[in-house]
C-alpha cells in the first residue's frame, strides 16, 4: 500500500468524489482456520491495493476500467472486533473496539452495519471507485463474503470552484468545518492511536461509521433562519451566527456565551455546533470525512438520503461516544435525521517494507 509510509491511505488526503465502502465476514466457523483466512486476505489486498492506487491492473479484471488512470484511488482496510474473535486474537483486542453503546435515537439495522472487515475505495471517477471494490470482493471471496456496502458521494473536484473547500451535504450545509488539521500535533493527538493499546495498532486509528438518513422533506420545509438556528452556522458561508456578520467566514470561532439585547443566546442551547463543540467534552476532537448518499425511494416514496458519517479518532470511548450521547439527548437537528446503520473498525497502521497489513497481530 501506499500511504506516507506510515499511515494507510484514504484518510488524510482530499476526499476524492465518489465513495464504495464494503464490509465482509469471514466464511471461517473455527479460530484455526479463521485466522488463517483473514492472513491470507490480507496479504493479497495488500499488494492489489498498491497496483490498483498505482493505475495498474490485477489479473482476471473485466476491463471495466480500461482507458482510464487511477482517479486518486485510495484503498483503506479496517478490521472489526468480531474478526478478533473468530480468529482467536481475543488477546489482541484493543479496548478501542468496544461495541458502541446504543443511544436514545438510535434506529438502527443491524443487517447494514458491523462486519469483520471493512474496505473503503475511494476514487473521482465512479467506474474506477466501483472496478476496484469488486475487484477487492473477488479477491477475497475464497475467504469472506460481504455483509453490506454504501456507496456515496462529493462534488467533483473538476466542478468546484475551489476543491479543496469544505463540501455540502445535502441539506445544503458546509460539513467538516472545525476539522483537526493533518500534519498538527492537535491532529496527531486527535485521530492516531498512541501506546495505550496493542502493539500492531500503535500509528493506526479507529473508524466510527453512521449511515445517518436525512429527513429532507422536513428540513426543507424550514426557512433558511430556522435552519440556521438548529446548525448554529450560517448557511451561506458557514460561520457562527455569534460572529460579525461583515467580517466572519466558516473558521471563525463560535462565541456560545453571546447573547442578543433580550438575553437570549445568539447560537441556540440546543444548536448542533454548540452540543458538538469540543469545548464541551474535554478538548476531545475527531476527524470527519462524511460522503453524501441517495439510494432513492422508500415504499411510501420519502427520499432515502443522508449522510455516511465517517470519523477517524485514536479512542472511541472518549471522542464519538460522549459526543453522541450528547447530541442524541440535546441536539435540535435530531428532529431531522436517524441514525440507521452503525460500525466500528481498527485501522491498522501502513505495513512496513513488503509486507501486509496487520503482520503484527497475524504473526504475534
Amino acid at each position: 500500500m501506499t500511504g506516507d509510509g506510515t499511515h494507510q491511505p484514504g484518510i488524510v488526503e482530499r476526499p476524492p468524489a465518489q465513495l464504495v465502502f464494503t464490509a465482509y465476514d469471514l466464511t471461517a466457523t473455527d479460530p484455526a482456520t479463521a485466522r488463517a483466512a483473514l492472513t491470507s486476505v490480507l496479504r493479497t489486498w495488500t499488494p492489489a491495493a498498491r497496483t490498483l492506487m498505482a493505475g495498474g491492473r490485477l489479473p482476471g479484471n473485466e476491463h471495466d476500467a480500461d482507458g482510464l488512470g487511477p482517479a486518486g484511488l485510495t484503498v483503506t482496510i479496517g478490521l472489526g472486533a468480531t474478526v478478533l474473535g473468530r480468529a482467536g486474537l481475543d488477546n489482541q483486542l484493543p479496548g478501542q473496539l468496544a461495541p458502541l453503546p446504543a443511544f436514545s435515537t438510535d434506529a438502527l439495522d443491524p443487517a447494514r452495519g458491523g462486519g469483520d472487515l471493512a474496505v473503503a475505495v475511494c476514487a473521482e471517477d465512479p467506474m474506477v471507485a466501483f472496478s476496484a471494490a469488486r475487484q477487492l470482493q473477488r479477491l477475497a471471496s475464497p475467504h469472506a463474503r460481504a455483509r453490506w456496502s454504501q456507496r456515496g458521494f462529493l462534488r467533483t473536484a473538476a466542478a468546484a470552484t475551489d476543491p479543496n473547500a469544505t463540501p455540502r451535504n445535502l441539506m445544503g450545509q458546509l460539513d467538516g468545518t472545525n476539522n483537526p488539521t493533518p500534519g498538527t500535533a492537535t491532529f496527531d493527538t486527535a485521530v492516531w492511536a498512541g501506546a495505550d493499546g496493542p502493539a500492531w495498532m500503535a500509528g493506526g486509528t479507529y473508524l466510527v461509521t453512521r449511515r445517518i438518513r436525512m429527513l429532507l422533506d422536513g428540513w426543507d420545509r424550514l426557512s433558511e433562519a430556522g435552519q440556521e438556528h438548529v446548525i448554529g452556522r450560517r448557511k451561506t458561508d458557514g460561520a457562527p451566527l455569534s460572529a460579525d456578520p461583515d467580517t466572519a467566514t466558516e473558521t471563525t470561532p463560535p462565541d456560545l456565551a453571546v447573547t442578543t439585547a433580550d438575553g437570549a443566546l445568539v447560537i441556540p442551547a440546543n444548536a448542533h455546533i454548540r452540543l458538538a463543540n469540543p469545548a464541551f467534552h474535554g478538548g476531545v476532537r475527531m476527524f470527519r470525512r462524511g460522503y453524501s448518499y441517495d439510494d432513492g425511494l422508500d415504499a411510501t416514496a420519502t427520499p432515502d438520503a443522508g449522510l455516511f458519517f465517517q470519523a477517524y479518532q485514536a479512542d472511541p470511548r472518549t471522542a464519538f461516544v460522549p459526543v453522541q450521547r450528547t447530541l442524541a439527548s440535546s441536539d435540535a437537528l435530531t428532529a431531522f435525521i436517524q441514525h440507521t446503520a452503525s460500525a466500528l473498525f481498527a485501522i491498522p497502521p501502513a505495513p512496513r517494507g513488503g509486507g501486509y497489513l496487520a503482520q503484527p497481530l497475524l504473526e504475534t
